[in-house]
């Protein structure tokens, strides 16, 4: 599978608490730190992506052009992501909000233009 196809099944995922979407869905949300032991850290056969370095993964994430957001601080909508939100900033975790306009939580159909650039 691509990159982008990796990624959108992790953060589809139930199995997987440290990333997720938000914003109604138009980016993704990382905890990095425990992303980092989840995700990255995993080994063979249960391995995701080809890295276990973040810097790597933030690398290939910007080759599909994807874009570092910042937190504006707006509640989302939904139960679910607002109880992640809440979760993640009282705990004062690291997150990393990524933006790309192919990348939706309702549109898998736009992952075929998600390009490697």
């Amino acid at each position: 599978l691509s990159f982008p196809k990796k990624l959108w099944q992790l953060v589809e995922s139930d199995e997987f608490k440290t990333i997720w979407w938000g914003h109604c869905g138009n980016c993704v949300v990382i905890d990095e730190e425990v992303f980092k032991v989840e995700v990255l850290g995993r080994t063979r056969p249960l391995r995701v992506f080809e890295t276990e370095s973040m810097k790597s993964f933030i690398r290939q994430l910007n080759l599909y052009g994807f874009t570092k957001m910042q937190w504006d601080f707006q509640r989302s909508a939904s139960l679910p992501e607002f109880l992640a939100e809440e979760d993640a900033f009282s705990a004062r975790r690291k997150l990393l909000l990524y933006y790309n306009p192919n990348f939706k939580r309702d549109s898998p159909h736009l992952l075929a233009n998600c390009k490697r650039r």
